[in-house]
């Protein structure tokens, strides 16, 4: 099995030899090159190839959202996570319509990150929880408005579930359905959403306040 190849960018070198040993500790991963800027990173592209690109937003030269657009006309295969240690629903939703396939808070642990870094990778979107905790607040208040699309009861569940940052794996293993069902499930709330992939799914869900979410989500 070949390790799936990685880059980081961030303008701190802590942050950089801090997901570096987080990375180590997984014999999938390998970390193939760091950048210290957006522009620093895109002219690594000339040389590299990586399969998931952990980006930093705020960084001089080029930012993360900037680099994160550009890098994607050069190699539109790159899965791009995003890693803020600013928690609002502005750079969310900017790292996002750039093509960010995923969102972190700088303060994740290792499981998270590896599970965000396999996700991507099989090609779903990832919001972390406290991402989501973060989405949840600014767009709820505490009750779920009425239902403007019509969702049957099997939808409300799996969408419910895609809210609470669970993969397609894992809900077609907590309904006992295959993942090609849920997928079907998940191709038709997108439609009824129009939305474009699971983040602005969530995304949107949310802004519809269609569940009442507890606290601490």
């Amino acid at each position: 099995m070949n390790k799936i190849k990685i880059v980081i960018v961030d303008d701190y070198s802590m942050v950089r030899t801090g997901l570096s040993l987080l990375l180590e500790g997984n014999k999938n991963f390998e970390v193939i090159a760091e950048a210290t800027d957006g522009e620093n990173f895109l002219n690594l592209l000339d040389n590299c190839t990586p399969d998931v690109v952990l980006m930093d937003i705020n960084m001089p030269k080029i930012n993360g959202i900037v680099a994160t657009k550009i890098a994607l006309q050069k190699q539109p295969k790159i899965k791009v996570i995003a890693l803020s240690m600013y928690e609002d629903l502005e750079h969310i939703e900017s790292m996002m319509k750039a093509g960010a396939k995923g969102f972190l808070f700088k303060k994740v642990g290792s499981d998270e990150l590896y599970k965000a870094i396999n996700i991507v990778m099989n090609g779903e979107n990832y919001l972390s929880q406290d991402v989501l905790k973060v989405l949840s607040n600014k767009f709820y208040t505490g009750t779920a408005s009425v239902d403007p699309i019509n969702l049957n009861t099997r939808e409300k569940e799996i969408l419910e579930l895609l809210c609470q940052g669970m993969s397609t794996s894992e809900i077609a293993q907590q309904f006992e359905l295959s993942p090609r069902t849920v997928e079907c499930h998940k191709s038709h709330l997108l439609k009824k959403t129009n939305s474009k992939n699971t983040i602005s799914l969530v995304l949107n869900v949310m802004k519809l306040k269609l569940f009442s979410f507890p606290e601490g989500i």
